[in-house]
């Protein structure tokens, strides 16, 4: 009785185990199509649901840019890392109180300036600008959502 009670435990255990791997945020693919769905997506999308489209939109170019740049390809990761600016300043010019998700907005944001952050820890000395420039941007986004979050 005490074997099946165990083998109950551990049988839970697992599958929760693979229910969280599954729901990380970095469980998305990551190509270029998945990110261009993803902006029209964003640009036909209501104005409540638009801020956490784009915290997506810049989840993903981060994660892209990393996986670029591991690779060895700096001038796509380069190019990625500019759109990454860009898409940050849509976040901040499309935060407001009323909209959908905003903590998960948040969340993601947090996120993904922590992956930007290991990213300036190991680029080279001459790509560090463009990279603290663009974890900059995302914390300014991050750090108004989380207001925002706040405010409610």
């Amino acid at each position: 009785m005490r074997s099946v009670v165990l083998i109950a435990a551990l049988v839970a255990v697992s599958s929760t185990g693979t229910l969280l791997r599954a729901s990380s945020f970095d469980s998305n693919p990551l190509d270029a199509e998945a990110i261009a769905a993803l902006e029209a997506r964003a640009s036909q999308a209501q104005p409540r649901e638009q801020c956490f489209l784009y915290a997506q939109i810049v989840h993903q170019m981060t994660e892209l840019s990393l996986k670029e740049y591991s690779a060895g390809n700096i001038d796509r990761a380069t190019s990625l890392l500019k759109r990454i600016q860009s898409f940050a300043q849509k976040i901040h010019l499309s935060i407001a109180g009323n909209d959908k998700r905003l903590k998960n907005t948040e969340l993601l944001l947090s996120h993904t300036a922590f992956r930007l952050n290991e990213m300036l820890h190991s680029s080279s000395f001459d790509d560090r600008p463009l990279v603290q420039e663009t974890l900059s941007q995302v914390n300014q986004a991050q750090n108004e959502a989380m207001m925002q979050v706040f405010q409610k």
